[in-house]
């Protein structure tokens, strides 16, 4: 039998036990409880957090992914790069269609975890609602896509 660190990429992710599960469960957890944040600031019209919440759920959620299929990820903030790398480890039409298709929103998600952050923007109700919507649909969609469980 082989030990963790003779194992494949492949033979790793496909395990129950891999070495990064523990790792990737708290991401996914985090990525949840993110979500849930946003949709709580939303609610309470903090909608600056509600929207850097719903980009760190987002951030979070693939950087789970990568780390469980291929043992570690990139480390940047941007969900389009995130993305793309899930999409070189697993190239399936609807998650690309989902990129393209949300790119401009994506983009918009991208900014809201510097400008949340760093400066004074002030983000409208409209802005939140359409960051958390698109942090529902994109963490639906991949785990739809990839077969994977919130």
């Amino acid at each position: 039998m082989k030990t963790a660190s003779q194992l494949s990429v492949t033979e790793m992710s496909s395990r129950d036990k891999s070495p990064h599960r523990r790792e990737v469960e708290a991401l996914r957890r985090s990525a949840r409880e993110f979500l849930e944040e946003a949709r709580g600031a939303f609610r309470r019209r903090h909608y600056d957090l509600s929207c850097l919440f719903s980009e760190q759920a987002v951030q979070l959620h693939l950087k789970s992914i990568l780390l469980e299929r291929i043992g570690d990820y990139p480390r940047t903030h941007h969900v389009r790069a995130l993305l793309s790398e899930v999409l070189k480890e697993a190239y399936l039409e609807e998650l690309e269609d989902f990129l393209h298709d949300n790119r401009a929103r994506l983009s918009s998600l991208e900014d809201a975890y510097l400008m949340a952050r760093y400066t004074t923007k002030a983000y409208t109700k409209e802005d939140a609602e359409d960051m958390v919507k698109l942090a529902e649909e994109a963490i639906s969609t991949i785990e739809k896509t990839l077969g994977v469980k919130g």
